[in-house]
């Protein structure tokens, strides 16, 4: 499937749901959890919490709260704080079922960060081209609009270079 990448916050992006880079607690702290829990509100951590904790690559839907949305998705690409990092599996297994997930809610777009990254510890380049090949390979049934967001300027020119890349050896 075709993708844009974004340089941009993740919390004012409009779409049909959001993707949280979680941790398997689900708490929302730093990163871009931490952004989404401040622009969202806190009745959007509460109920995050409440669905976790999730296994290491699964997802759980809330409410948006405050964010422009229809759901956030949060997508468990690694361990509950200080409990490990994250991998290239889990980060694949995180992207492949937000995607999944979306498309079972009937949503036509949606806006994911690079999970796993960041707080996360994993490579930005090599999980962005794990996010990037699931996005690419994926056959929605409903989804038409992804997006994925990076929001400093380094990380948006390292992830549109390996989209690009990414897009030309599926060709």
């Amino acid at each position: 499937m075709d993708f844009t990448v974004v340089h941009g916050d993740i919390t004012q992006q409009s779409a049909d749901a959001l993707v949280n880079a979680a941790g398997t607690s689900l708490r929302m702290g730093s990163g871009v959890a931490g952004a989404l829990r401040r622009e969202g509100g806190e009745a959007l951590n509460d109920a995050a919490v409440r669905n976790g904790p999730v296994e290491l690559g699964e997802v759980a839907v809330t409410k948006p709260y405050e964010l422009d949305a229809e759901h956030v998705i949060h997508a468990a690409a690694m361990p509950h704080y200080g409990d490990g990092e994250a991998t290239e599996e889990s980060i694949r297994d995180a992207t492949r079922n937000s995607l999944e997930r979306a498309d079972e809610l009937g949503c036509s777009s949606l806006a994911l960060p690079a999970l796993g990254c960041g707080v996360a510890g994993f490579p930005l380049e090599e999980g962005a081209r794990v996010i990037a090949r699931e996005i690419a390979d994926y056959e929605p049934s409903s989804l038409s609009d992804v997006r994925f967001v990076a929001y400093r300027d380094d990380e948006y020119e390292t992830i549109r270079r390996v989209a690009a890349e990414v897009r030309e050896s599926a060709e």
